[in-house]
C-alpha cells in the first residue's frame, strides 16, 4: 500500500512538472506589424517627456501606401489598434493646444495634405469605431516626397514637428511645447 501511494505521488509530481513546462513555452510569434513608440524629447536619456505615441508599424511588402492607407478615408495611423497618444504636458500640434491626456490618433490621407485627428476615444481597434463627434483636434498637415522609401510606417519627433513617413510619403505636423 505504501509503495502504491509513493508511486502515485511521484507520478503526480512528474505530471505537474511536465504540464508546467509545456504551458511555460507557449509564446506567441513575432507580430507582423510590431509595436513601437515615438516621443518628445526623443532621446532615451530624457525621462521627462512631453508626448509619447504608441503605434504598430505595418510593412509595405510590395504594396503601396495608397492601398494600405487610402486617400479620403479615416485610417488608424498604423496597424492593429488605433495609435495612442499620451500627452504629458500641454503641447501645440499644428498650432492647436492639446492638454495632457490620452488620445487616439487617426489620419485622413490625401495627395497634398493629411488631416491629423486626435480623438478622445481610446482603446479602439482600427478605425472601425472612429466617431467624429469625439475629435479633440483636427490639423491639416502638408505632404512631401522623401528621397528614400521607408518599408515600415514610422513616426518621429524633432524640436519643431511630428513626422509621419511611409514609402516615399512624408507628413510634417508642426509641434511645440
Amino acid at each position: 500500500m505504501k509503495t502504491s501511494k509513493l508511486f502515485l505521488t511521484i507520478a503526480f509530481a512528474f505530471i505537474m512538472l511536465f504540464s508546467i513546462n509545456i504551458q511555460a513555452q507557449d509564446f506567441p510569434g513575432l507580430d507582423k506589424s510590431p509595436m513601437d513608440a515615438a516621443s518628445y524629447p526623443s532621446s532615451y536619456k530624457v525621462s521627462d517627456k512631453a508626448v509619447k505615441v504608441f503605434y504598430s508599424r505595418p510593412q509595405l511588402k510590395d504594396r503601396t501606401v495608397s492601398k494600405l492607407a487610402p486617400n479620403d478615408k479615416v485610417w488608424r495611423t498604423g496597424a492593429n489598434e488605433a495609435a495612442e497618444v499620451s500627452v504629458l504636458k500641454p503641447i501645440k500640434l499644428g498650432g492647436q493646444t492639446i492638454e495632457p491626456g490620452t488620445y487616439s490618433l487617426f489620419t485622413i490621407p490625401g495627395d497634398s495634405e493629411w488631416i491629423i485627428i486626435l480623438s478622445s476615444d481610446v482603446n479602439v481597434w482600427g478605425s472601425y469605431g472612429y466617431n467624429e463627434a469625439n475629435d479633440v483636434a483636427r490639423i491639416k498637415a502638408p505632404v512631401s516626397e522623401g528621397k528614400t522609401s521607408l518599408e515600415a510606417f514610422s513616426i518621429a519627433f524633432t524640436d519643431d514637428a511630428m513626422h509621419l513617413g511611409w514609402g516615399n510619403v512624408r507628413v510634417t505636423v508642426p509641434f511645440s511645447i
